[in-house]
């Protein structure tokens, strides 16, 4: 089966500014892709090209087999976007948007009542419904402007931001209705700087940073490529015997061993929940009492350091 949107050669620029430049990226019919980069990096400009907001300096891409530049409109059919800022009239009143967004996608009026009603209430905003937008907080017109693509469920969902100043509570709902969107046959893609949120939410992540995509690939995989990124630190009942160091860095998938004290070892390492085991079972036949063992992975953090030099909050602050 083709993607269900081919990005090819997708440029932006604004006079000496290269926004995009020259992505090539594809997106699989009914994944949750992540779009991870800080603030800067070119990911609400993609998407603006990509709902056909904005138009491409060069390249150009297809979504459902119709080109954003020939074909905008029909694009336009296919596609539900969350924008980073939400976008409504602050004279309404959160039923209202929700209930005229349902309207125009072409709901029948038994159907779009309950549609409405079940979504304001799953995103705990029932009881606001009758609130103009103008009095709800940044978190809750957040709420609103998901709300419309929970109710659309078009074939292809591009979330931009989607919990931005929303509570810890609220964030959790939210995922929960983004996987059920999916579940439901929509593709999402999503654009986040939350390094979990696309950790959690996503079949594969694209990394942009600069206009460019650096990588895109599973969590797990891009976290794998990491050499020596799995950490484990193993506290021993006695010292460790140089013997025993010896004979844990002949294992092929760890970096280097550290001796953090005389009875605490912490192991860089590649590719951690096949190798421990194999470590834990050396230990036992060589009689090393082993008293506790703690394993950590990489964070999408350390995978966009490992490719840009800098973290995600580094390159926030630098604004790259």
């Amino acid at each position: 089966m083709p993607p269900i949107i081919q990005i090819t050669n997708l440029t932006k620029k604004f006079g000496n500014i290269m926004a995009v430049d020259h992505l090539n990226l594809e997106v699989e019919d009914g994944e949750i892709l992540g779009l991870l980069g800080p603030n800067g990096a070119g990911k609400t400009t993609t998407i603006l090209m990509l709902v056909t907001v904005i138009r491409p300096t060069e390249g150009t891409a297809t979504v459902g087999g119709y080109d954003i530049r020939k074909n905008p409109d029909k694009v336009r059919e296919l596609i539900g976007v969350v924008f980073q800022e939400p976008k409504m009239l602050w004279v309404s009143t959160t039923w209202d948007i929700v209930n005229w967004h349902a309207k125009v996608c072409g709901l029948p009026n038994e159907e779009r009542k309950r549609r409405v009603r079940q979504v304001l209430e799953d995103l705990d905003m029932w009881e606001h419904r009758r609130k103009n937008v103008h009095a709800l907080s940044g978190g809750m017109r957040k709420r609103v402007e998901l709300a419309k693509v929970l109710v659309q469920r078009p074939k292809i969902a591009i979330i931009d931001e989607p919990t931005a100043q929303v509570d810890v509570v609220g964030k959790h709902r939210i995922w929960n209705m983004i996987c059920r969107l999916r579940d439901e046959g929509s593709t999402i893609i999503l654009a986040t700087n939350e390094l979990y949120e696309a950790d959690i939410l996503s079949d594969r992540v694209a990394i942009m940073h600069k206009g460019k995509l650096l990588v895109c690939d599973t969590p797990k995989t891009l976290k794998d490529s990491i050499i020596g990124g799995d950490i484990v630190e193993i506290q021993l009942e006695n010292d460790a015997s140089t013997a025993i160091i010896g004979d844990l860095k002949n294992f092929k998938e760890v970096v280097n061993v550290l001796q953090i004290k005389p009875t605490l070892l912490r192991l860089y390492l590649n590719k951690v929940e096949e190798v421990v085991p194999k470590i834990m079972n050396m230990l036992l036949k060589k009689n090393v009492p082993v008293t506790s063992i703690h394993m950590s992975e990489p964070s999408l953090d350390d995978v966009f350091a490992h490719y840009t030099g800098l973290t995600i909050e580094e390159a926030q602050k630098v604004g790259v």
